[in-house]
């Protein structure tokens, strides 16, 4: 995967190390991953990014894969979206890049949306692949939500509960939720890209800090949107979701992201939740055709 590409850490002013492939030349597209991932869930996109002129940037979050993954706070705000975002802006600077575009996958997708509120300078178009906000989808659950998306709930528990339970047998529930999100059969997912989701959630550490993910994701993010909820994200928005999933059963994703942002687009593929992987080629050109648009 990702034959040409660099693959390297790099250190934070905080000391927090993240894991990042990087390969290309032209305007800056950075790609954030969700749960329960890393980086390599762009392993089919980021060539055909690359071959369209555009750098790309994919690292993995802060708790996922290759990077650090420091213990927790009380307030669960070492993984907020919020100090998530702030890694990625700090991250591209590093690499030099002070205005870049975005696109983010599930938790990649929330990660994204709160750069562009907190960042709206630097995020010059964004995109987000099958969500909705957050505050939404805590505040519309009702028991169809709550049985296909359990892990919002089982996730949150205090530890040490749902890492023991993962920890039984990591390899098991990380196949399985692949294979129940997605709706075209494990055999779309690289083995090389299971190998390394197994990999990355066969270390303590990993469990837990994706478990924060979650609990962060039901206080302090909560927290930081309510404090947003008058707040428009301003750059281009595009969102893309799977026909088959759970996120366009339940709402009309463009009407909801339009109580976010100001100016929205997007579409259905006909997939499930693992868009990158489930529809590599359909998501690539969506996002070629939006990262080609005229900058604001």
């Amino acid at each position: 995967m990702f034959e040409g590409f660099d693959d390297q850490r790099i250190i934070l002013s905080s000391g927090l190390a993240l894991r990042v492939r990087t390969g290309g030349e032209g305007p800056p597209v950075m790609l954030l991953h969700g749960y329960p991932q890393t980086s390599a869930c762009w392993h089919a996109i980021a060539p055909q990014l690359t071959a369209a002129g555009f750098t790309v940037v994919a690292p993995d979050l802060r708790g996922y894969g290759e990077s650090d993954k420091p213990p927790s706070s009380p307030d669960h705000s070492t993984y907020s979206k919020r100090a998530m975002a702030n890694d990625m802006v700090e991250l591209m600077q590093r690499l030099g890049y002070e205005r870049f575009q975005v696109a983010g996958h599930d938790r990649g997708g929330r990660v994204a949306h709160r750069m562009a509120l907190d960042h709206p300078l630097v995020v010059a178009r964004l995109a987000v692949l099958d969500i909705a906000p957050t505050a939404t989808m805590y505040a519309r659950t009702d028991r169809t939500f709550a049985t296909g998306y359990y892990h919002w709930f089982f996730l949150i528990q205090p530890a040490p509960l749902p890492e023991r339970l993962i920890g039984a047998d990591p390899d098991f529930y990380l196949r399985t939720k692949l294979d129940a999100w997605g709706k075209s059969g494990l055999s779309v997912f690289s083995p090389e890209a299971i190998d390394e989701y197994c990999t990355a959630f066969r270390d303590p550490a990993c469990v837990s800090a994706t478990c924060e993910d979650y609990r962060a994701a039901a206080s302090i993010d909560l927290d930081h949107d309510e404090a947003d909820a008058a707040r428009r994200i301003d750059a281009p928005l595009l969102v893309l979701w799977g026909a088959k999933g759970l996120v366009g059963k339940l709402y009309d994703v463009v009407e909801t992201w339009r109580e976010k942002a100001l100016a929205v687009s997007g579409r259905a593929l006909p997939v499930g939740h693992f868009l990158p992987e489930e529809a590599p080629d359909e998501t690539a050109r969506a996002l070629i055709s939006f990262f080609s648009g005229p900058q604001r």
